[in-house]
């Protein structure tokens, strides 16, 4: 995909954040001039140790994106089974990638991870051994990290 094509499609993400932002996020270029990066913002769902917390993501598009995922990485410290040292552990972003995906579905996969963690494919495995063995003090150590980092 030529790089004009790319920056449409960006483009017409970027159209369809600001018009029909997901419920929980907002996303978009951190420079109105660079349209490869962008910054995102992503509220705890409900119901979740994560409820309360806002936190920032960066989006770098690659060059051959959409035929490639995007790189997320999280800015905000965040205790949880899938995500460590501000990378994430989601299928979406790697092997299961389609080109049909866009931001605002890759958000919200994100939200549904902060709502269901994975601790059967965890990047934080300090994070799942607590989740698997007790879901108290799991949730307890997430509370605490969004209270100090999130809020």
């Amino acid at each position: 995909m030529a790089s004009g094509n790319k920056n449409r499609r960006i483009l017409t993400e970027m159209n369809t954040m600001q018009t029909e932002p997901p419920p929980g996020c907002s996303a978009g270029p951190i420079n109105p001039g660079e349209m490869d990066k962008w910054v995102a913002i992503i509220t705890g769902p409900p119901d979740s140790p994560y409820q309360g917390g806002i936190f920032e993501l960066e989006i770098l598009f690659p060059p051959d994106y959409p035929f490639k995922p995007p790189k997320i990485t999280f800015k905000t410290k965040i205790f949880h089974c899938n995500i460590y040292e501000k990378h994430l552990c989601l299928d979406i972003l790697k092997n299961q990638w389609s080109p049909a995906l866009t931001i605002d579905k890759v958000l919200l996969s994100i939200i549904a991870l902060l709502q269901d963690p994975n601790p059967k494919d965890p990047l934080n495995r300090e994070a799942a051994k607590l989740f698997e063995t007790n879901y108290k003090d799991y949730e307890n150590k997430a509370k605490e990290w969004v209270r100090l980092y999130a809020s």
